[in-house]
């Protein structure tokens, strides 16, 4: 009788999970969703529908009203997950170079800069700043400014990269070549990505895995795997599975739309 396969448990998974705010307005109610290890997921929904909870709870930034967020053995401990976070805005300190904002994280660990050196010069390599070093955030452009945020968030070498909405505030040229560099980073280290956008054109170009939410309470409403291979270029973009894959998260997103419209009416 040949053996039963090894189940290969989540990296982090959500059950039941609740948030309910101290006014009384419930963001999230049974939101059940299994991350993967090494899995880049995209969140799309309705604005207002908990995505970004959602990603503050994974962080532990919050914790849930009800339900339970549980890690891989081996993350169960906080301090073992190595989770990282990308907001919407850059939040760089105007007073320090480049250099000194990608140090900040590792200086608030207690690391010398001798001691963290090679890595914060390894990130700036890793997202194209390296002769950007000694310069201030007020002399960057917006995309240079976010990719210094990426780089920020990579010294530490997480396990988990969280993305608020990284580049919405971004031009369309801006953003292409950010998600090329992002899928570049992401396929040589291979860390876990959840990534929350209102662009179904973007989810489905990064991710392997795109998760529709409902309106608010959110949950999960429809789930589209995206099986194209990686890596990916701009030529993906031109392909049937592409628009096939786009057709099928908005008219998902579409329908959470229109639920949360009829409750209204």
């Amino acid at each position: 009788m040949p053996a039963a396969e090894p189940v290969i448990k989540p990296l982090v998974e959500l059950v039941g999970v609740e948030k309910t705010f101290p006014r009384g307005a419930t963001a999230l109610a049974g939101l059940d969703l299994a991350v993967a290890r090494g899995e880049f997921l995209s969140l799309v929904g309705p604005s207002g529908c908990g995505k970004s909870t959602a990603l503050r709870l994974i962080a532990g930034l919050a914790q849930p009203t009800a339900g339970q967020i549980c890690w891989a053995d081996d993350l169960r401990k906080s301090h073992a997950r190595e989770v990282s976070v990308v907001f919407q805005e850059p939040t760089l300190l105007p007073w320090t170079r480049v250099w000194g904002n990608v140090y900040l994280p590792l200086r608030l660990r207690g690391e010398s800069r001798v001691a963290a050196q090679d890595r914060v010069d390894e990130a700036l390599a890793l997202v194209g700043l390296s002769d950007f070093r000694d310069a201030y955030p007020r002399q960057l452009s917006g995309g240079m400014k976010m990719r210094v945020a990426i780089a920020r968030a990579l010294v530490t070498r997480p396990k988990v990269l969280l993305m608020d909405e990284p580049f919405a505030a971004l031009d369309e040229i801006t953003r292409s070549r950010l998600n090329d560099d992002l899928l570049r980073l992401w396929g040589e280290q291979r860390w876990t990505g959840i990534f929350v956008t209102h662009s179904v054109y973007e989810s489905v170009f990064l991710s392997q895995r795109v998760v529709v939410m409902s309106a608010r309470p959110g949950r999960v409403l429809d789930e589209a795997a995206i099986a194209a291979p990686h890596p990916r270029d701009e030529s993906f973009r031109r392909t049937t599975e592409y628009a096939e894959a786009c057709s099928r998260v908005s008219s998902s997103l579409r329908q959470a739309v229109e639920s949360a419209a009829a409750r209204e009416a």
